[in-house]
């Protein structure tokens, strides 16, 4: 989803973002991350363009921060919502220097740590994920003996 409006007045530069040392001109939704929107963030607003326009807000008021300080591709969103995005340059969109402008691509919506204590602690959180499908695959592999 675009944004109709631009960044400086009477220019025909693509609107863009700045997020970190990207500049976002476009935001994709896969499934899974519109999926992952209906069961751990909103039941009411769940279309890509209620989920795009909700995050294109959030990167105008520059709520939207790193989660780690090194890594680029797991956001926070008012230091609650826990998203995945990864970008894409855009084959079509440049700046008034003809730098190329990205698409963030957004993965998933991994829940708010309001509400999942786990998410304060990322790594710790996947290495118990890990271990719980481990264990899970074992207890299976048991039963079929």
């Amino acid at each position: 989803m675009k944004d109709k409006m631009t960044r400086r007045w009477s220019t025909y530069e693509t609107f863009y973002v700045e997020l970190g040392d990207k500049k976002v001109a476009d935001i994709v939704i896969t499934n899974h991350a519109r999926s992952r929107w209906v069961d751990r963030v909103e039941s009411e607003k769940t279309g890509y363009e209620d989920i795009a326009e909700f995050l294109w807000e959030c990167l105008k008021q520059d709520r939207i921060e790193p989660y780690y300080r090194n890594e680029e591709d797991v956001y926070l969103i008012d230091d609650d919502l826990v998203f995945v995005a990864e970008f894409a340059t855009s084959e079509t969109d440049l700046d008034l220097l003809g730098n190329p402008l990205h698409k963030m691509i957004i993965v998933t919506f991994l829940g708010r740590m309001s509400e999942t204590i786990e998410l304060r602690d990322l790594k710790s959180y996947y290495s118990w994920l890990r271990h719980s499908r481990r264990m899970t695959l074992v207890k299976n592999s048991r039963k079929r003996k």
